[in-house]
């Protein structure tokens, strides 16, 4: 029978300190996980971009496990859970080198997380985890939104664990550039109204925005469909924003961000940012995208997207594509990305468990 290890990783103060081996190493096998599963490079990252989101120990705390199979690192375990309103909840992915599944180290590793948010008090587990497979006898979400297949190892494992599927979230690509980005920018801006005006920047954001940009980020965890997960509010200040910017600092990549201001109010009521990497043969990552629900119906999002695509080929030109995940009951967030030209390249389960039951 096959010995399997799990061992406790520490962060790197650098990329350069002695205790980094075992980092890049599990670096590399994440990448070695998403190329062979996705066949592709577009969710590829160097260690210098993953680094600072290890780093953010004092609002978004996360602890790294390295699973050994006959002593061979062949799997790894992210535990990532937040402060305040947020501190029951863990949020768990596990990832295994192909050649070494259906050993059993997924199951460890998952059991392992577990044991690890029950030490610390948690009472509710969420996966996300990516089904590749299409077709077949496939498990519908109960948002009415979306379904992931049946009988594959990943949904087998997280159903056997006792977790519940709560939503589906579709994987989309846009290939670049897009085209008919300036008809459609012209559009959302006509819609939209002389109350509304387009900021852009890349890199930290402005002072003048800080507390703006803090409160969207709070009601992205409010106001984004969350279905049966019930995530819990993540509370951002002007103080968590500045030390999330300053770790960020330090990795090549490059938030490329459009924000829209309410000009009777002063105040910026949505925005949407890209991560860019510094080669432009790589993918773009979109991140946050969000309207508060009070400006919604006057094709913000819209306006943001198409603005913030017309930027980066302003800052950054050249990149093949960009990737973005969305709920699949949020309709109006996938029209606007069918709009500009997104395809859908994977579907991903969330997954809720009560820890301890």
């Amino acid at each position: 029978m096959s010995a399997i290890e799990i061992t406790e990783v520490s962060i790197p103060e650098t990329l350069d300190s002695p205790d980094a081996e075992e980092f890049l190493a599990l670096v590399e096998l994440r990448n070695a996980v998403n190329r062979h599963d996705s066949g592709s490079d577009d969710n590829v990252y160097t260690a210098a971009e993953l680094l600072p989101g290890w780093q953010k120990t004092a609002f978004e705390p996360k602890r790294l496990f390295a699973a050994r199979l006959d002593g061979r690192l062949v799997g790894r375990g992210i535990y990532e859970t937040r402060t305040e309103e947020a501190a029951d909840t863990a949020w768990m992915h596990v990832e295994v080198l192909p050649d070494a599944r259906g050993h059993g180290v997924g199951e460890a590793l998952a059991r392992n997380l577990e044991a690890a948010a029950l030490a610390e008090g948690r009472t509710r587990a969420i996966v996300y985890a990516p089904s590749w497979k299409t077709g077949g006898i496939r498990i519908p979400a109960p948002t009415g939104f979306g379904s992931v297949p049946a009988g594959t190892p990943e949904v087998r494992l997280l159903q056997s664990l006792g977790y519940r599927l709560e939503q589906v979230e579709r994987g989309s690509r846009l290939p670049l550039p897009a085209a008919g980005v300036d008809a459609l920018l012209r559009s959302a801006q006509e819609a939209a109204g002389p109350d509304y005006r387009v900021h852009t920047w890349a890199g930290p954001t402005p002072p003048e925005w800080r507390e703006d940009i803090a409160h969207l980020l709070t009601r992205m965890s409010t106001d984004a469909p969350t279905a049966g997960l019930e995530e819990p509010e993540d509370p951002w200040t002007v103080e968590r924003l500045l030390e999330d910017e300053a770790l960020e600092a330090s990795s090549p990549r490059r938030p490329v961000v459009a924000a829209v201001e309410h000009i009777p109010s002063g105040r910026l009521v949505g925005f949407t940012e890209f991560t860019v990497p510094a080669e432009p043969d790589r993918t773009v990552a979109q991140e946050d995208t969000i309207v508060l629900r009070e400006h919604r119906g006057r094709r913000l999002g819209l306006l943001l997207k198409a603005a913030n695509l017309v930027w980066l080929e302003e800052v950054s030109p050249g990149h093949p594509a960009i990737i973005t995940y969305n709920a699949e009951e949020n309709r109006h967030m996938l029209a606007v990305n069918e709009q500009l030209g997104f395809v859908p390249f994977v579907y991903e389960g969330a997954w809720r468990k009560h820890l301890g039951a």
